[in-house]
């Protein structure tokens, strides 16, 4: 069984020393009770959940998967997972930073952003199941009719309900433009929606009494494409008006596939025949609320790569220091034993500070991120809301697309710093990898993440988030430039981020002459947007751990692993650099 301890110092330092956020949060509305006490306390107890109750589940859920019977259409869940989350919705879990009119507890954001790097480092599989429900729980509070709020958002909140996201159709993946899903209306104001819909995390289980579709579909006389797409709300159970239930709607699981990971995770093909639904907002405007839904998820995602990449570096931290594996280049580190343990050789040491140097700034990127959405909601500064919103929409393409890169990154080194005792599950290292993998393709691929952010971000929305952000970064190193405790790391930071808005310059305009050189750059601009982001967040982390309670260990380990991101990753920038300076032109026609 893999190891796992909930990496609370780091949380801790990146959440008060880095982002300073206890300050940050206490001016914002209802933030009053928001103390550093109360957030330890749950970040404790989340520990403790997760370390004794999801953690161990992670191996035996993933070699028994979910079970599916064809005769009632039912799916019943691995050993242990019913019962873990019926302590996760008995604990207050599920509406930790729900709205407190619909019986959650409005603690912010960026406490459950790192309870849900816990919850995916401990058991990722499982934690697909509440996932999307937060999903559907923020597209129904933002766009949803108030009957629908009160009827729906109360039992999900509370756990009792769990929700999904319906959108991906047999021939319709990322192109929701090709959905063919219809809702015919009622004459009561309800609509029959029927279709199939395929890769449905968490469509059909035994965790809850009601299942929440959130089902994207046409109405009667749509337009075609994109713009003629609508949210409808769409219960396994139906319910009435006045909260209670009914009899069994008409959608079912037809399937559930069989995948390279997270085999406990239920991923299912839904079919709607006539199943009773109500419509989310207004008709043919699905698109808005289904964003709600998918940038809260894109984030969520990004924080599965992180809570992946954590995971594996603890296990092979761990075996790298016990095993003992040949002599150090320069001679014996430990002449009583047999051998030198791995950490003896530089090669090992580069697959471990890769790992820490990844994980440890994608903590700041998330914590980062989650706090602006924690101003935008809560801020009584208008400006300041915009700003933060516009920082937020900008940083998630980067989030979710690098981080889960990072993943598959981490989890193939903590593998290899294995050797063949990786290969095979025993030690758990293979499962991480197959887990990895899907996290860079569902709710958005690592190349839709590409151009949302060129195309949409910086192309459509005149770089807004952009500009916001490397104005930060230029403040930080003008006001710590003569610093020598950053002074090494804030001239490589100005020089990298003066390249990062140099090279958006140039993509727009070759884009303005060939549209298509957009999409010849857009990943390589993701990487390099992303290596830069995570520069800037290092440069912080070694600022604040100076005036940090951090021991002196901890303190140079994260100067030490800051000089090996600028020395030896940051220089990836060039390479991509020179990918996007390369053009469309070299990426002909495959024949």
């Amino acid at each position: 069984m893999t190891i796992y301890k909930a990496p609370l110092d780091d949380m801790r330092f990146a959440l008060y020393d880095v982002l300073g956020a206890e300050a940050v949060l206490a001016r914002l509305e209802g933030g009053e009770g928001h103390t550093r006490d109360l957030f330890d306390a749950v970040l404790d107890e989340a520990a403790r959940f997760n370390e004794q109750v999801l953690a161990p589940l992670n191996a035996t859920g993933d070699e028994e998967g979910c079970h599916f019977d064809k005769a009632t259409r039912s799916v019943t869940t691995p050993k242990g997972f019913k019962e873990a989350y019926r302590q996760y919705a008995e604990g207050g879990w599920a509406g930790l930073t729900a709205h407190e009119k619909f019986g959650g507890q409005a603690l912010p954001a960026v406490l459950g952003t790192l309870t849900k790097e816990m919850i995916d480092s401990a058991n990722l599989a499982w934690g697909i199941y509440p996932l999307l429900s937060h999903g559907a729980t923020s597209a129904l509070e933002h766009h949803g009719d108030e009957w629908q709020q009160e009827v729906f958002l109360k039992p999900l909140v509370d756990g009792r309900w769990t929700g999904t996201m319906c959108l991906t159709e047999p021939q319709a993946g990322s192109d929701l433009g090709l959905l063919k899903t219809r809702a015919e209306p009622n004459a009561d104001g309800s609509y029959r929606v029927t279709g199939t819909k395929i890769f449905i995390s968490a469509g059909e289980h035994d965790f809850a009494e009601n299942i929440i579709h959130l089902v994207l579909a046409r109405l009667p006389g749509a337009p075609e494409g994109s713009r003629g797409i609508s949210m409808l709300v769409v219960p396994k159970f139906k319910v009435n008006k006045d909260g209670s239930m009914g009899e069994r709607n008409a959608v079912a699981a037809g399937a559930i596939e069989h995948k390279m990971g997270i085999r406990g995770s239920a991923t299912c093909v839904m079919n709607f025949d006539d199943a009773e639904g109500w419509l989310v907002g207004p008709a043919h405007k699905g698109l808005v609320a289904m964003f709600t839904m998918m940038n809260a998820a894109r984030l969520a995602v990004g924080i599965q790569g992180l809570g992946l990449a954590e995971r594996a570096l603890q296990n092979s931290l761990a075996y790298a220091r016990d095993r003992l594996q040949m002599r150090a280049l320069s001679g014996p580190k430990l002449p009583e034993k047999p051998a030198d343990p791995l950490t003896a050789h530089p090669d090992v040491r580069r697959m471990l500070l890769t790992q820490r140097a990844f994980v440890e700034a994608g903590r700041v990127l998330a914590t980062y991120a989650a706090l602006q959405s924690d101003i935008e909601a809560r801020d009584a500064d208008p400006q300041a809301r915009k700003t933060a919103g516009e920082l937020l929409s900008f940083l998630i393409p980067i989030a979710k697309g690098l981080l889960t890169e990072a993943a598959q990154e981490c989890t193939k080194e903590a593998l290899q710093i294995f050797g063949g005792h990786g290969y095979i599950a025993e030690h758990g290292m293979e499962q991480f990898v197959r887990d990895a993998r899907i996290i860079t393709l569902y709710e958005g691929t690592t190349q839709i993440q590409a151009l949302d952010l060129l195309g949409r971000k910086i192309m459509q929305l005149q770089g807004a988030g952009l500009k916001h952000f490397l104005g930060e970064i230029s403040a930080f190193c003008q006001a710590n430039q003569a610093n020598d405790s950053v002074k090494a790391f804030v001239g490589p930071l100005a020089v990298a981020a003066k390249a990062w808005g140099d090279l958006t310059q140039a993509i727009a305009q070759s884009a303005r002459s060939n549209p298509e050189e957009l999409g010849a750059a857009a990943v390589d601009y993701l990487y390099f947007s992303g290596y830069v982001t995570l520069a800037y967040f290092w440069a912080k982390s070694v600022l604040a751990a100076g005036g940090s309670a951090l021991s002196p260990d901890a303190k140079q380990a994260k100067r030490d692993t800051a000089t090996f991101y600028f020395t030896r990753i940051l220089p990836r920038i060039h390479v991509h650099k020179a990918a996007i300076e390369a053009g469309v032109a070299t990426l002909p026609e495959v024949l």
